[in-house]
């Protein structure tokens, strides 16, 4: 037997030794080992659904929990909104008793209690317009926010209290000026007439001292004159009693 030929007997004894294990396999897989795998391969495919639900499961909590909190923020401003309208709605009924108030400028805090519910409301307000409004069943917590939106009250009206005082000094400082203008006005005006009168005197003076020298010098001529005259009525008296017998 040739080499070829040993070969071809040794390939043909592999393939009926293959075809015999693959019919005991085939005899032996209802009841053997390969039922197990039979059933673990449809078990590890079911396995994948319910993976699969799970996740989809996840994923519809996370989404509904997403929403719950930009529903909860929203409900949220709603609530403050609705807060500040409640109180006004409340404020023109009897029901609300006012506990505190405090005032600084426009500015404005007050703590409320609606006894009814056992209800606090804290409000911040300007002007009377609500600014912000807390409500709470917690007296603890109503104080604490009243006291800090009365510090807030303090702390805001700084400025315009400053302003109102700042304009209340200007208005004073013009009135002021105006009031110093006036009196100036006066005094200048008096001033005036003073020196008007003053150089009216002056010249009242100088004329009067004009004609005082003028009549001083009327009168010397005048006394010398009286002299004169006097003189010669003597002489002429003299010259009448010549002859006439004398005491």
């Amino acid at each position: 037997m040739d080499h070829k030929s040993k070969l071809r007997q040794i390939a043909l004894c592999a393939m009926l030794a293959m075809g015999a294990a693959v019919t005991a396999s085939a005899q032996t897989l209802p009841t053997g080992g390969s039922s197990d795998a039979v059933v673990s391969q449809p078990a590890a495919t079911a396995a994948l659904p319910s993976t699969s639900a799970e996740q989809a499961t996840q994923a519809a909590q996370s989404a509904q929990q997403a929403p719950a909190t930009t529903l909860n923020a929203d409900e949220a401003k709603q609530s403050a909104a609705g807060n500040v309208a409640e109180l006004q709605q409340m404020i023109r009924t009897s029901d609300l008793v006012e506990l505190r108030t405090t005032y600084n400028g426009s500015y404005g805090a007050s703590l409320l209690f609606y006894g009814k519910e056992m209800t606090y409301y804290v409000a911040l307000f300007q002007q009377k317009n609500f600014w912000r409004v807390i409500k709470t069943s917690d007296e603890t917590r109503a104080e604490l926010i009243y006291k800090d939106f009365a510090r807030q009250t303090v702390q805001l009206s700084d400025v315009e209290l400053r302003r109102t005082l700042l304009e209340a000094q200007k208005v004073y400082t013009e009135r002021m000026i105006a009031l110093s203008k006036e009196r100036a006005n006066r005094l200048q005006a008096d001033v005036d007439v003073a020196r008007q009168q003053q150089t009216i005197v002056s010249s009242q003076q100088q004329s009067a001292r004009a004609e005082a020298t003028a009549l001083a010098q009327q009168k010397a001529a005048a006394q010398d004159q009286l002299r004169e005259t006097q003189r010669q009525v003597r002489a002429l008296q003299k010259q009448l009693d010549v002859g006439l017998p004398t005491k």
